[in-house]
């Protein structure tokens, strides 16, 4: 049996399906603005056309699997 996937990691189903683009696209899109603030970074994908909710599940992911 596997494990209900919780947490920010959550919404990534949902986003790959609304976005039309994996979640590595995302998480690739994230490298250009690696070095700015986390609002900075959801501003960014915001631009992209995430909405706020999903932009920031994404940066959370993001931050935390690189060490920011």
């Amino acid at each position: 049996m596997s494990e209900k996937v919780t947490g920010p990691a959550s919404y990534f189903p949902s986003i790959e399906k609304k976005y039309g683009q994996p979640i590595a696209y995302w998480m690739s899109q994230l490298d250009s603005v690696r070095d700015e603030k986390h609002m900075e970074q959801v501003a960014y994908l915001k631009g992209l056309g995430m909405g706020h909710g999903h932009a920031n599940a994404v940066v959370h992911i993001y931050r935390s699997d690189h060490g920011l």
